[in-house]
């Protein structure tokens, strides 16, 4: 029998997912739950709620909170913080990457790396140039990667990855998934943990 398990749903734009994808393996590991990455797309999911940008710049006063909030959480966390010059910033490429098969060996540390650019380096996610440094970073084939990332076969997996993710009753990130239960945002990621400890008890039993 497999042991327990956590579906984690993250977007390059989000903010909180930064602090959620820095800290859920290790809080997993201590559970002895393992995780499975599944990168998504917001733009969609927001569109259908009727938002053509993100809610924390639609308005303003949430977006202020925000902003002080991640300071203080990646104090908490001892993660290293820069407010990006632009916000949302483009994840597609990265999401694209992200979600390729066989990748699953290096994709926590990508999907780490790319947030460390977006919101401690204040990089543009976007470029091609920017992946490119981080995948080699890791001793990872840039240019082939790259390729089929963006191959027609790939971006149909992405499209049906948001789909799944909007099916599930996904509607912000980073979003866990436990037990069949969804628990949204990085302070909720303790409680996804346990109740999938609690979950997994219960079937497991005899």
């Amino acid at each position: 029998m497999t042991g327990p398990a956590v579906e984690f749903w993250f977007e390059f734009a989000s903010t909180y997912s930064y602090i959620a994808a820095a800290r859920i393996e290790s809080e997993a590991r201590r559970c002895g739950i393992s995780v499975d990455w599944h990168p998504f797309l917001l733009g969609p999911i927001f569109s259908a709620q009727g938002w053509s940008d993100s809610p924390f710049n639609i308005y303003p006063a949430k977006g202020r909170y925000m902003w002080r909030d991640m300071e203080r959480l990646c104090d908490k966390f001892s993660l290293p913080f820069r407010r990006p010059s632009e916000f949302p910033r483009n994840g597609l490429l990265a999401a694209r990457v992200a979600s390729l098969e066989g990748t699953e060996r290096w994709r926590a540390e990508f999907v780490r790396a790319v947030y460390r650019a977006n919101f401690a380096e204040d990089r543009c996610i976007s470029e091609v140039g920017v992946i490119s440094e981080i995948l080699v970073s890791l001793r990872q084939d840039a240019q082939s990667l790259i390729a089929s990332a963006n191959s027609a076969k790939n971006k149909e997996r992405l499209r049906r990855q948001t789909e799944r993710a909007s099916h599930l009753g996904i509607f912000g990130a980073p979003t866990i998934v436990a037990g069949g239960e969804l628990f949204w945002g990085n302070d909720r990621l303790e409680d996804a943990l346990e109740f999938c400890g609690q979950a997994f008890g219960r079937r497991s039993r005899p």
